[in-house]
């Protein structure tokens, strides 16, 4: 029967070994869920879903005590993974392979992990995750999510530890908001006053020119085209004169392109700055002041409206009024900047003149010919202008999103055969057109418009909004924009694109790829408001917190009255500071406690001295499981509220996990014994 009962013993003892209790296990499958959003953007699409296969294995192999035990089909799947990463970046270097290395590893402890050991493992791993895939991207999104499964990675352990004691489902959710409120003054105090170097929050090492594709010093035929379904985010703009913006279309000057090919333009290889003793700046009554926050993007493109002039530091206006940065764009940069609205400049020097009228090596008579006829019609630049628009507008041009494929020497084929085309494919022919002319001409690429948020009170401009305009020199006027796209599709200019298509696809004029219960929801209030609500968090996140850098952080310390000593002298100030408040927070938590504990002992002792008045006197080293026997038996009639004082005060006092009990019911018990007696 022994033996029985042994065997019995360990076969219980080896299948608590040999699982991990199932509501931690919730806790834990809850979090990595959340871990998932960074990887499923920024990694090899198989490495998260062999992430959520493991997590789901698990729960199907945990109640069956299954789980990865040979150490050989480990190797051989370890390998498997390491050669599968290889295979899909190239490499094993880099922020990349190295978070997918891990999100293999845990995804294989998930599949191996059977005891109480390994499950508090994969929760510290889960957290190393956590941060990687803040490195991956700061994204306001992602930093919400990797919060949540911080939080439940927390809430995990404390379930883990709560073991299989009674209690409702959410009581470790209670225990971890216990915890982080604990933390929040630590975590804020370190935000605020920690020395931080240039680079404020922005942390990812990765390829940003995948973020701007399309936009670059050469425009092509379709290049800009590719954008009009991005939903990246190039930058927000402020009026800090004027909340809703500037009347009129809104043009976001990006880069100056001089050089000539057909339907392919190009900007200059090193942009030359212009200096300042050159410029003629406008009043400011005649200035446009922005505010801007311009997204990571790895190259040194910076935009304004048109003709800008006030400089922001770091940055120079490079020949053809473009700002340009002074280094790599590699984190969200917030600057201030003036734009004119008349024209700057009103020469022309020779050098310019030249590279404006530059034409390409091959250029078909037919389209000589049509130059020609404009400019023998009429000279003035002017009137040249208005010809060549109103050929667009009357000649059966098209606008599209899709026109097919131009290279750089289908001008011809654009001009007089498929006539469609997006604004990329306009700007080069018109500005080509113009020089053939006699004009001097060349290309500027930027955005054009952008999304008025009116929570935020700013201008989101997405990649989509790219877009690709002419300039024309006039005499005794300077340069000139003209928007040869709106010859075609007059609304444009004072739309976004997203915005544009959207009337064009309403009034039936183009085609959605979209289903039709997708474009209805996107129209309805509703969805627009909560999407304003989101951009709005998105743009406090990127400004206050991402943007939070050293510059940023000198001017809090100034408003405060502190002077920035240097950063090891500041670091030791906080370290101090967090110092002290960890005592005062350790001496009040022991307070509390020891108050708690007195006043049961207090009620204890009085239990006792009642006892002591009717015979039953407890010894000093008795203790209260022995003191209950002695008394049950001196006093058999009070037997049941003996017991029931006694179990009260140990599940009170000695208990590991909280009693349920209070100790105001503790008291009435007391109070109420002599009535029993």
């Amino acid at each position: 029967m022994r033996l029985s009962k042994s065997r019995s013993s360990r076969r219980t003892q080896q299948w608590k070994d040999t699982t991990i209790p199932r509501r931690p296990l919730l806790w834990l499958a809850a979090a990595l869920l959340f871990i998932l959003p960074p990887m499923l953007g920024n990694l090899a699409s198989w490495v998260a879903w062999f992430f959520l296969l493991a997590l789901a294995l698990k729960f199907w192999m945990e109640p069956r005590g299954y789980r990865l035990r040979s150490t050989i089909l480990k190797l051989i799947l370890a390998c498997l993974m390491l050669g599968a990463i290889f295979l899909s970046y190239g490499t094993l270097k880099g922020i990349e392979p190295g978070v997918s290395l891990l999100a293999v590893l845990v995804s294989l402890k998930i599949l191996e992990a059977h005891t109480a050991r390994e499950f508090q493992m994969i929760v510290m791993m889960a957290w190393v995750l956590c941060l990687c895939g803040f490195l991956l991207s700061q994204d306001f999104a992602v930093a919400f999510c990797l919060f949540v499964a911080s939080a439940l990675l927390i809430a995990a352990l404390v379930q883990f530890h709560r073991g299989s004691s009674p209690g409702a489902f959410w009581v470790p959710l209670v225990t971890t908001f216990k915890l982080l409120a604990q933390a929040a003054p630590v975590v804020v105090l370190l935000f605020l006053l920690f020395p931080r170097i240039n680079t404020g929050l922005q942390l990812r090492i990765g390829d940003f020119h995948a973020a701007m594709t399309g936009f670059s010093d050469r425009l092509s035929p379709g290049g800009i085209a590719t954008l009009a379904n991005s939903s990246e985010i190039a930058f927000r703009a402020e009026f800090p004169d004027s909340r809703t913006g500037v009347p009129g279309p809104m043009y976001w000057r990006g880069v100056v392109m001089w050089r000539c090919e057909g339907m392919e333009w190009r900007g200059p290889y090193s942009p030359t700055s212009i200096s300042d003793s050159s410029r003629r700046y406008p009043a400011r009554d005649k200035a446009i002041r922005q505010r801007i926050t311009i997204a990571p993007h790895g190259l040194r493109w910076m935009f304004a409206l048109d003709r800008p002039f006030g400089i922001p530091s770091g940055a120079m206006l490079a020949r053809g009024n473009y700002l340009y940065s002074v280094r790599p764009i590699r984190k969200p940069r917030r600057y201030e900047v003036l734009s004119s609205i008349e024209p700057i400049d009103k020469e022309l020097d020779a050098y310019e003149r030249r590279q404006a009228l530059q034409l390409p090596a091959s250029i078909t008579p037919a389209v000589s010919e049509l130059a020609a006829s404009w400019a023998t019609h009429d000279s003035e630049p002017r009137a040249i202008v208005k010809s060549a628009l109103q050929f667009f507008r009357t000649q059966g041009f098209r606008y599209s999103v899709s026109p097919g494929e131009y290279n750089k020497n289908d001008l011809e084929e654009f001009l007089f055969h498929r006539r469609t085309g997006f604004c990329e494919h306009y700007a080069a022919s018109f500005a080509t057109l113009m020089r053939l002319a006699g004009i001097p001409a060349r290309v500027v690429v930027g955005y054009l418009g952008g999304e008025y948020n009116d929570l935020g009170g700013f201008f989101l401009v997405r990649q989509a909004d790219t877009h690709a305009w002419c300039e024309v020199w006039i005499p005794d006027h300077g340069w000139m924009r003209v928007d040869p796209t709106t010859a075609v599709a007059p609304d444009r200019a004072g739309l976004d694109l997203s915005s544009f298509l959207a009337s064009r696809v309403a009034s039936g004029e183009m085609a959605t790829g979209r289903s039709a219960l997708l474009t209805r929801l996107t129209r309805l209030a509703l969805v627009n408001q909560i999407r304003s609500i989101w951009e709005a968090l998105n743009y406090q996140w990127d400004t206050r917190v991402l943007g939070f850098d050293a510059d940023v952080q000198d001017v809090f310390l100034t408003s405060l009255g502190l002077t920035k000593s240097g950063p090891l002298p500041l670091a030791m100030q906080v370290l101090i500071v967090i110092f002290v408040l960890l005592i005062i927070y350790a001496g009040w938590m022991q307070l509390r406690t020891r108050r708690r504990v007195d006043r049961i002992q207090a009620l204890y002792e009085r239990y006792c001295q009642k006892l002591a008045r009717i015979g039953v006197r407890r010894d000093p080293c008795e203790g209260p499981v022995d003191f209950e026997k002695r008394a049950t038996q001196s006093l058999p009639s009070a037997s049941k509220y003996v017991r029931q004082i006694t179990e009260t005060y140990i599940a009170l006092r000695y208990a590991p996990e909280p009693a349920v009990i209070s100790v105001d019911k503790f008291a009435k018990e007391i109070n109420a014994f002599t009535a029993h007696t």
